[in-house]
């Protein structure tokens, strides 16, 4: 018996510590600054795509979105915000069910390259990234993807009467960006996406998730998200 009861004793005891373990991981203050910091990403990342849609010479960006399976925005891309020396930023991904129409999402991660070429002059302060085919978005579901190298990549083009072009667009993944208020394409060959595990984990307050997870599977989901997701829904639609 007082085996039993020891034996018992024990398993109750690493049950309360991997539940302890866990909680306090899941409370930790990297946890709770990476739920904030997502949180705040999302968020950033509606009001980006909002002005995108408004912009008077983003016809041709409106026009691809409707037809885009993936949504990729970076609210805010710096100079040495990557890796010493380069530049980068936080982005979202959220992307369209091929059967139902409705988005899933997002997921984090960050961009960065050596040298970004803004097309339209001065930095690339927002980006947008459309993935317009399948293979687009299996590069963005890894665990990093290099544009230009594992995935096509394409400069959208940006202007009135820009939109007549987009017919000739062939590419895996469009780009569009803004500067300051001024719109224009974005030479990102090269340029390295990445996935940003410890905010995916924060945000839909689960471990070991992956973006196929939260993409395709559809596993998580987290209501503040749903700001993000019908703006894109209804930019889509037009509306």
């Amino acid at each position: 018996m007082k085996t039993k009861k020891c034996g018992y004793w024990i398993v109750r005891g690493l049950l309360m510590g991997a539940i302890l373990f866990v909680v306090s991981g899941m409370t930790s203050p990297a946890w709770a600054n990476d739920a904030k910091d997502s949180a705040q990403l999302v968020d950033k990342a509606r009001m980006t795509l909002e002005n995108f849609v408004k912009a008077q010479e983003m016809e041709a960006f409106r026009n691809l979105l409707k037809d885009a399976r993936g949504v990729f925005i970076a609210p805010q891309i710096l100079k040495g915000a990557f890796v010493v020396g380069v530049s980068g930023g936080n982005g979202v991904f959220v992307v369209r069910d091929r059967k139902t129409g409705t988005w899933a999402g997002p997921a984090f991660y960050t961009i960065g390259e050596a040298s970004f070429g803004f097309q339209a002059g001065g930095e690339a302060s927002e980006v947008i990234l459309l993935a317009m085919t399948d293979r687009g978005i299996s590069a963005l579901l890894g665990n990093s993807a290099k544009l230009g190298a594992d995935v096509g990549i394409a400069v959208g083009p940006v202007g009135m009467g820009a939109a007549a072009s987009t017919a000739n667009l062939s590419a895996d993944i469009v780009s569009f960006a803004s500067s300051k208020g001024l719109f224009g394409g974005i030479a990102l060959d090269g340029a390295l996406v990445k996935v940003r595990n410890g905010l995916n984990q924060a945000y839909y307050h689960k471990k070991k998730l992956t973006p196929t997870d939260i993409l395709i599977r559809r596993t998580v989901t987290n209501p503040q998200a749903d700001s993000l997701t019908k703006a894109v829904a209804m930019a889509v639609e037009g509306k």
